[in-house]
């Protein structure tokens, strides 16, 4: 009887999916791209699902922090993450963390792949990648560069970079692409790998663009890859949506059909290009 009791509240629940709000946790503060293509989603889904979807900034630990609130969250769907690659698949080989990412969360969707670049800032007394190598060999000691956190695509990136090139670098994290690059604006470090967080700021003149670390983009159509001077370096981050697993099969169907929806929006489509 109880089984029975639980089973029609748990379909009354479902039906009536979503019943308040639901929380996207972000595992970066503003600036970067988990958090803009959150803003950027949210108010499209709160259309579709009738409810607002709010967007929640729980930066730290390379996203540990967001990632491991979504996992141990009730499997209603109202905790979502909005996360990148990093958080599922590095985070746990670099941190004793709390939960087992790949047991506690659930892919809801894969949403966007960014193409990172190799900033500098303008002050950098370089215009390209083969002057920033010469540059860094001849630097003593050797130049910083930032990163959004330990373990990052970003950091990662860079630190194959140093491999391949032969160079030192010395690696300053910070929580997230908004306060990194803010750094390097300001000069407190002269390089990074950055995705969205850097775009304004090179259109703006502010910082220089010397390499992309994935493949070609009509965004740069002058700039080169890594893998055009080091063949075989490349990275591509992507970002997904995750649910706590457990998440009942209607209101999982529901999520995916209204991200999949906004996603195929035109106005959102032209936002992502």
């Amino acid at each position: 009887m109880l089984a029975t009791v639980l089973t029609a509240l748990a379909q009354a629940a479902c039906a009536q999916y979503p019943a308040r709000p639901i929380r996207i946790y972000v595992p970066n503060p503003p600036g970067g791209a988990t958090d803009t293509l959150a803003r950027l989603l949210s108010p499209k889904m709160s259309e579709g699902l009738g409810q607002p979807v709010l967007v929640d900034n729980r930066s730290g630990s390379n996203g540990n922090v967001a990632t491991e609130m979504t996992g141990k969250a009730a499997p209603d769907g109202y905790s979502l993450l909005l996360g990148a690659d990093a958080q599922v698949v590095i985070s746990p080989h670099m941190y004793s963390m709390q939960i087992d990412a790949l047991r506690d969360l659930l892919p809801l969707a894969s949403l966007v792949s960014t193409n990172m670049v190799l900033a500098v800032n303008a002050s950098l007394p370089v215009n390209n990648l083969a002057e920033f190598i010469d540059y860094a060999r001849r630097a003593k000691p050797p130049i910083p560069y930032a990163s959004i956190g330990n373990g990052s695509q970003h950091h990662l990136a860079m630190e194959m970079l140093k491999i391949r090139a032969g160079i030192d670098l010395v690696h300053i994290p910070y929580k997230g692409g908004g306060p990194a690059t803010i750094a390097l604006l300001a000069g407190d470090v002269p390089v990074m790998f950055g995705g969205n967080s850097v775009a304004g700021q090179i259109k703006a003149g502010k910082l220089r663009v010397i390499a992309l670390a994935g493949k070609r983009s009509p965004a740069y159509p002058d700039v080169p890859t890594l893998a055009d001077t080091y063949p075989g370096l490349e990275v591509t981050p992507w970002l997904g949506m995750f649910a706590p697993t457990g998440v009942p099969l209607p209101v999982l169907t529901r999520l995916r059909g209204e991200i999949s929806r906004v996603l195929g929006d035109a106005e959102i489509r032209d936002k992502l290009r």
